[in-house]
């Protein structure tokens, strides 16, 4: 199913609106993600960003607005929607009554692929689930890594055009994910498949994505390539963790000639500027000269990161809010 004319858009909103009472979860997204494009989409919890998903995945119904994926509109052509796409999202529906290879050839039916089609395809998939003997147990003596795994399977199965991954690494060894990683990498150059990831781990965007998207109440706040945001924070940061007041920190920093914006987190205060070395004597001194900031306890310099651009745009770090709730605003 991979191979969409040269030229047209893998994925596209325009004005998505989704609400849940009164509470307007997604509030008016932009979207447009290129055929062979992995687009990072990153916010914090409760900004909408699985509710995005779950809308392109024609899991919920948009309240306005409209969306397109693989050239089928998401409201109107659900069923020509869920033929071309792979989905494999936090909550994973999995009948803990099957073994993993009952599932994989069950959901190879149901794409209509031939039985020698779907042994192939489930050895292929072997090696990326990593699961080994296990694949031939039932579900429910599976750990939740390897429930994660097989839901990637899943989504693979049928070679789709357009494949959704929530969170694909969530629970995952750091040596399972770098599979993962690696299976995406591959699926997109080799294959040309459009990856939708929606990731918790910003080196899993920064390694995988070709561009990324950062939403913030419910609205797009950021997007470009990842070097592209980092460059907004500027070519060098510099870093404090003070004891004192850092809103006095970030006063007195943004009155330097060199400082270009200041952002704080907790005791952390970031100042972005231009050339880090020439900038880092004025710095420690005018915070030094500064009796409400404190001490300083520790003062770094270092390139911008996305989890630096994160902050910039949101307020906060990545996973630093409590857990999203279920249906709002998720």
């Amino acid at each position: 199913m991979i191979g969409q004319e040269h030229g047209e858009t893998a994925i596209r909103a325009e004005g998505l609106v989704r609400t849940f009472g009164t509470n307007r979860a997604v509030d008016g997204v932009d979207l447009k993600v290129r055929p062979g494009e992995v687009y990072g989409f990153l916010g914090p919890n409760g900004a909408g960003k699985s509710t995005v998903t779950r809308m392109l995945c024609t899991l919920l119904a948009p309240t306005a607005g409209s969306a397109t994926v693989a050239g089928f509109d998401v409201a109107r052509e659900p069923g020509e929607v869920r033929l071309r796409i792979g989905a494999a999202l936090q909550s994973a529906s999995l009948d803990d009554k099957q073994t993993g290879v009952e599932m994989l050839r069950l959901q190879g039916r149901f794409y209509g692929l031939s039985r020698g089609d779907t042994e192939r395809r489930l050895a292929e998939l072997r090696e990326l689930i990593d699961i080994g003997p296990a694949l031939e147990d039932r579900v429910g003596t599976y750990s939740g890594g390897m429930r994660r795994r097989l839901d990637l399977a899943l989504a693979l199965v049928h070679n789709p055009s357009v494949l959704f991954l929530d969170e694909p690494t969530t629970g995952l060894d750091p040596v399972s994910r770098v599979k993962v990683w690696d299976e995406v990498r591959r699926l997109n150059l080799e294959l040309g498949m459009t990856v939708f990831l929606t990731t918790q781990y910003l080196e899993e965007a920064d390694e995988l994505a070709h561009r990324v998207g950062i939403i913030n109440g419910g609205r797009i706040v950021a997007e470009g390539t990842p070097e592209e945001l980092k460059r907004t924070i500027g070519t060098d940061l510099i870093v404090a963790v003070v004891d004192g007041d850092t809103g006095a920190a970030r006063s007195v920093l943004s009155e330097l000639p060199q400082v270009e914006r200041v952002d704080v987190n907790g005791a952390e205060v970031s100042a972005s500027v231009q050339d880090g070395p020439a900038a880092l004597s004025p710095v420690a001194i005018a915070l030094a000269g500064a009796p409400a900031v404190g001490r300083v306890r520790e003062l770094s310099l270092r390139r911008p990161t996305l989890d630096d651009v994160f902050l910039s745009v949101t307020g906060e770090r990545i996973g630093a809010a409590e857990a999203e709730p279920v249906g709002v605003g998720a």
